[in-house]
């Protein structure tokens, strides 16, 4: 068997997205494209990815793994949305985040593909996200605020060594205020390979505790989450969107992040 793939999902600012981006690249990897798939919370300080998907109460957390309690397959749950996860524990106890590459990565052979939901703080949390990835995503938002705090998140991420596989841009509103992909990645030096729309689905899929993805499979983030899921893997997703597929038809130019990950998708045939 191959080895999995552990992805880091990294930002510098809370807010912008990195769980939800979590939950459905999950979703969508498990259930468009058939992979095993493992989700694990890295955000030991303030955990989210239980609450935004249900599971409110874990009896065993990643926190028990890094303290020697029980090995990392104890504390993995099956989720109805396809993919398995480890959550963290709503109270923090002191921990060391340095172990959890040491602690994971044997399950690069139970899964194709592990996704890691990092802290938004610089902190030690973040480095261990870092440290036990293959590859990095960075969620940022096209506003400047954000833009300077993923900056400092991609110089931090190359001083690791930590390869950054793309940007993902997410609540755009397309306004004339906000940063075009241009600009962000002049600034940036990674390529932008998703763009997410402020999708008020979002939303109300946290509410109901199911990824989007899963609860309106034809909102357009969904669909975009299903895009960025297939070209990670090597494989295309195709709109199946009557309105989507006119309206490609009739674009004079292609967009920049569908090039970026053409690209990316190729490179991983």
């Amino acid at each position: 068997m191959t080895s999995g793939k552990i992805i880091g999902i990294i930002s510098l600012k809370g807010g912008v997205g990195k769980t939800t981006t979590v939950s459905n690249l999950g979703a969508a990897l498990a259930n468009e494209f058939n992979k095993k798939v493992l989700i694990i919370d890295g955000n030991f300080g303030a955990p989210n990815l239980g609450l935004h998907l249900g599971l409110f109460d874990p009896k065993v957390t990643i926190h028990d793994v890094l303290l020697d309690k029980i090995r990392a397959e104890e504390a993995i749950y099956e989720h109805p949305a396809g993919f398995h996860m480890i959550p963290a524990a709503f109270i923090s106890r002191q921990i060391q985040p340095f172990k959890l590459k040491q602690k994971i990565r044997h399950l690069k052979d139970l899964y194709d593909i592990i996704l890691i939901d990092s802290s938004p703080n610089l902190n030690d949390e973040m480095l261990a996200t870092m440290i036990a990835s293959d590859e990095l995503l960075v969620v940022t938002s096209p506003d400047y605020p954000t833009l300077s705090t993923t900056l400092r998140a991609i110089r931090i991420a190359k001083q690791k060594k930590t390869p950054i596989t793309g940007l993902i841009l997410n609540k755009v509103r397309n306004k004339k205020f906000e940063l075009n992909i241009d600009d962000i990645e002049e600034a940036a030096g990674v390529p932008v390979v998703s763009v997410l729309p402020d999708d008020i689905n979002v939303l109300e899929s946290v509410f109901y505790t199911s990824p989007v993805a899963l609860h309106k499979p034809k909102a357009n983030s969904s669909v975009e989450y299903k895009k960025l899921a297939g070209s990670l893997i090597g494989e295309n997703y195709k709109d199946i969107r009557l309105f989507p597929r006119i309206r490609n038809l009739l674009r004079k130019t292609i967009p920049k992040d569908e090039i970026n990950r053409t690209l990316m998708e190729n490179d991983r045939k």
